[in-house]
């Protein structure tokens, strides 16, 4: 799965032409923690339900046209790996950011946890 791929799905929907803007997060495994610790990959689980209910949540968001999320769940994840790609399509750029903003910091409180992996 890519960006581009999700795009395509976005654009094939049947009330794309609604949409006046759509914006793209791809998140990325990086080589140090928050705290600046060394890291060389992590691990990643998703709480699928969760994550259903979100979507559904997020989408009915008056303006939102559509919105798509993988995430990438693997027992390990390199540096420089694709983590999560989230698109979001709506009408106006307040909403469709708000959206994003919103959906992003849910997934990511809610759905997803990781697992570090640090440098010895």
């Amino acid at each position: 799965m890519n960006i581009v791929s999700l795009l395509d799905q976005i654009k094939k929907h049947p009330d794309y032409s609604k949409a006046g803007m759509i914006l793209c997060h791809n998140g990325v495994v990086r080589a140090t923690s928050r705290e600046g610790e060394a890291v060389t990959g992590l691990s990643l689980t998703v709480d699928h339900q969760r994550l259903a209910q979100i979507l559904e949540q997020q989408r009915a968001t008056p303006g939102i046209v559509e919105i798509l999320v993988h995430i990438e769940e693997k027992k390990y994840l390199a540096v420089g790996d694709d983590v999560m790609f989230l698109v979001v399509a709506g009408d106006i750029r307040e909403t469709v950011i708000k959206t994003l903003t919103d959906t992003l910091n849910q997934i990511k409180s809610e759905v997803t946890k990781k697992t570090q992996i640090f440098a010895e």
